[in-house]
């Protein structure tokens, strides 16, 4: 009866929260950006290699290494300078040749919240796709040398514009994954991954999985590209709305470990509600305001039980010195070594 009373007051809160917020929050809903990258009726309409080029719409990424692995480097990087969007973007080619293809976009663009992005050497540009709000995947390391790599999804209120800001800056994925690059070092890869769209603010966006399902489905593919390219599995880190991503996604995720922290939920009841040989982590700090949103999953409104919770099953990481929901990478905390240690594969 008790446990009863307290998911009706939940589902209360929750419901007010939601519709307290609906009114600013549906001018703020959001499209999930899905389907082909950009530049795709070009490079379908061309013939140059004297045969058709993979469809990034049908064309699984084995399939598209398959047929990187299969051009000379001439011919590799001919396809590059004609078509920087598509490459730059597209799962299974050669990790190289995205690098060079995004570069050549954000050199050649002129939208100025993406200006961050195309400056100083060396930046190492996954994915670059310019549309809406925009999405983009960072390199720090080296993917092709790279005993362990890891990979950070972020929550709500991260696009291309803000994936790097200065501001808060272990909210940002770039300054997640610089943090644990810094912590792992040589011999290890991290991944910046803003490649959904997400919520604005809180709201319908932040409370349903819609956004979240469309960004399963890209996470997935980027996994499977990563494995098509000869890049190890890798450890993935999911912040707060990413948690809800990385559980609709894990089932299909190729990964060693799956790690969320500040999480609402990841729409699964327990780890083997998820349906993944990952192991499972969670981190929560007592200080994180997640910890006040209604645990519960009513009409599509909400994510589910904790996983920091003990009945959910997950591997505990300290983070009782992690400050608030954006504290657990930064420097010095027991939550961050212990991120290093399950991305080089040392934690039990």
């Amino acid at each position: 009866m008790r446990r009863y009373a307290r998911t009706l007051v939940a589902v209360a809160l929750a419901t007010t929260v939601v519709t307290g917020t609906a009114g600013w929050a549906s001018e703020n809903a959001q499209q999930a950006l899905t389907g082909p990258p950009p530049g795709i009726a070009a490079w379908r309409a061309d013939h140059a290699l004297g045969r058709e080029l993979p469809d990034p719409g049908r064309s699984t990424p084995a399939e598209v290494g398959q047929f990187f692995r299969g051009l000379t480097e001439a011919q590799q990087q001919a396809l590059v300078v004609r078509h920087p969007l598509v490459v730059g973007n597209l799962d299974g080619a050669p990790v190289e040749l995205r690098y060079r293809a995004n570069a050549l976009s954000l050199r050649a663009g002129h939208d100025p919240r993406y200006a961050r992005l195309g400056e100083g050497r060396g930046r190492q540009i996954l994915a670059f796709d310019p549309r809406g709000r925009g999405q983009v995947a960072e390199v720090f390391g080296d993917l092709r040398t790279a005993r362990h790599v890891a990979v950070v999804v972020p929550g709500s209120d991260i696009d291309a514009g803000t994936f790097d800001r200065t501001k808060d800056v272990y909210g940002t994925p770039a300054g997640m994954a610089k943090a644990l690059y810094a912590r792992t070092g040589p011999g290890s890869a991290v991944i910046a991954w803003a490649g959904y769209t997400t919520p604005v603010g809180l709201g319908i966006d932040a409370a349903t999985g819609s956004l979240a399902e469309a960004g399963a489905d890209r996470l997935a593919r980027f996994t499977d590209g990563l494995a098509a390219d000869g890049v190890p599995a890798p450890a993935v880190f999911c912040h707060s709305y990413g948690s809800v991503v990385c559980g609709l996604a894990a089932s299909r995720l190729r990964a060693t470990d799956l790690v969320v922290l500040g999480s609402p939920g990841m729409r699964a009841d327990d780890v083997g509600d998820l349906r993944t040989g990952a192991r499972v982590w969670a981190a929560k700090d007592a200080t994180d305001w997640i910890g006040k949103v209604p645990n519960v999953e009513v009409a599509g409104l909400g994510h589910g039980p904790d996983p920091a919770a003990p009945e959910f099953g997950a591997r505990r990481v300290p983070a009782d010195d992690a400050h608030g929901h954006t504290g657990y990478f930064a420097p010095g905390t027991d939550s961050l070594r212990a991120f290093a240690a399950i991305t080089e594969g040392k934690a039990r």
